[in-house]
């Protein structure tokens, strides 16, 4: 029997905050919490970040869900429920990130397409050492691909696996990355809202579960500096009226066989590249993760079935026709940043950008690309506030609460190295 209801929603600095509900309120569809949320930090600083009305009296904002997103939720006797918010008067919360995609959503409604997104979480797994301090995992014979016991001796990512499927959450993968202790999770394909709702609810349960193990498992973009980075590759593509996917132009996918819309969501996500960033790589620590020749999205380029581009477009065709950005961590919020892509895709359609040549360098030793992300959370943030289409595009006010709150971010970390860095993030993110 279920005794409570876990009402959450994804913050700002994707950060999942909730309610325990008794089960009297099962029932119920809303439940208020402090709009104010939206300006603390990591360090539980508070601050007068625009929207979180701090000086106003902190005042209540609205969590509101359907009955029909209640589902079962990974604690004992507890449902879970993701929601929208809206402010007082209640009318929706322009800071809300569920919103945001919603939003990306309809505007691609309006071209009669529906997005559909699968989402690729990489996260490295941490255990404290007897001093407390936090190591990798020990994972002895872990390579690439590695499934078994040498891969993960205390099989964490079984009871991951098993509960999973008890919830209903269609896994498509899970295996060890190139580098140990790190895991990639995929889930399949689905509707753009599910996707990332499910997204969001597997990566707390995997956190979770992973903690009844003893094991922070960190989806920071670079936890540990002398290995690899883990990113948050986001795939989508479009149903149309007729329920066919509308990035295929035949049974073959590739560069040579793009249709109109895929070269404009791809000119989207070029022309966006730099502003995207700030969004979709929205950590001090994003940036360590964001160097040339680390199959990151660092480059403003797009290719085919190319690792070291930012922009891939798929050779598969027909029904599995897809596009895949690089570019973004899940330090990212995951509504946030798959409607930051969305909306750049929408831009490029319907601006009619040119779509520059694809990229023919290896990616390691030479490539034709000359611009780049930022080289730092100070630039990519300055780049945000420059792409004015962008961030109209995803919403003035979420925009302009997240430079607010990324710009004081960079002075709280510009001076912290190594694991004081990590540190600032490891148990957030």
């Amino acid at each position: 029997m279920n005794t409570r209801l876990r009402a959450m929603f994804c913050d700002h600095l994707s950060i999942l905050r909730g309610k325990y509900l008794p089960n009297s309120k099962i029932g119920t569809d809303s439940s208020r919490f402090c709009r104010s949320t939206f300006g603390v930090h990591y360090d539980k600083d508070l601050l007068d970040a625009p929207g979180a009305m701090m000086m106003q009296g902190l005042p209540d904002m609205e969590l509101r869900w359907e009955e029909a997103d209640i589902r079962e939720g990974w604690e004992r006797s507890t449902q879970v429920v993701l929601g929208d918010l809206y402010d007082y008067a209640g009318a929706p919360l322009g800071l809300c990130p569920r919103g945001a995609l919603k939003r990306a959503i309809t505007a691609w409604g309006a071209h009669g397409l529906r997005p559909k997104v699968g989402i690729e979480l990489e996260a490295f797994a941490l255990q404290a050492d007897d001093t407390g301090r936090l190591r990798p995992y020990d994972t002895p014979g872990a390579v690439v691909y590695g499934t078994g016991m040498m891969s993960d001796p205390l099989r964490f990512n079984d009871a991951i696996w098993e509960r999973a499927e008890q919830l209903g959450f269609s896994l498509d993968m899970i295996t060890s990355e190139y580098d140990s202790p790190q895991f990639e999770y995929t889930l399949t394909f689905d509707d753009a809202l599910k996707a990332v709702d499910d997204i969001v609810l597997f990566r707390q349960m995997a956190r979770e579960i992973a903690l009844e193990h003893g094991l922070i498992l960190s989806f920071m973009p670079k936890p540990i500096a002398e290995a690899g980075g883990s990113g948050m590759h986001i795939n989508f593509s479009f149903v149309d009226e007729n329920g066919n996917n509308a990035l295929s132009s035949g049974p073959v996918g590739g560069p040579g066989n793009m249709n109109d819309l895929a070269k404009g969501c791809v000119a989207g996500l070029y022309r966006h590249h730099k502003g995207l960033a700030g969004l979709i790589a929205p950590t001090a620590n994003s940036y360590q993760r964001l160097q040339p020749g680390s199959l990151s999205g660092f480059w403003q380029n797009w290719g085919g079935d190319h690792r070291n581009v930012t922009t891939r477009v798929s050779g598969e065709g027909g029904k599995k026709a897809r596009l895949e950005h690089r570019t973004a961590d899940a330090s990212a919020n995951p509504y946030t940043a798959v409607a930051a892509v969305l909306q750049a895709a929408r831009l490029g359609l319907e601006n009619g950008y040119e779509l520059p040549a694809a990229e023919t360098g290896d990616g390691f030793e030479k490539q034709d690309a000359k611009n780049s992300t930022g080289i730092d959370l100070k630039s990519a943030i300055a780049d945000l506030r420059a792409d004015t289409d962008l961030c109209a595009a995803v919403g003035s006010e979420l925009t302009n609460n997240h430079i607010f709150m990324k710009e004081k971010e960079h002075r709280k970390t510009r001076d912290l190295e190594g694991e004081a860095l990590r540190d600032f993030y490891v148990y957030f993110v």
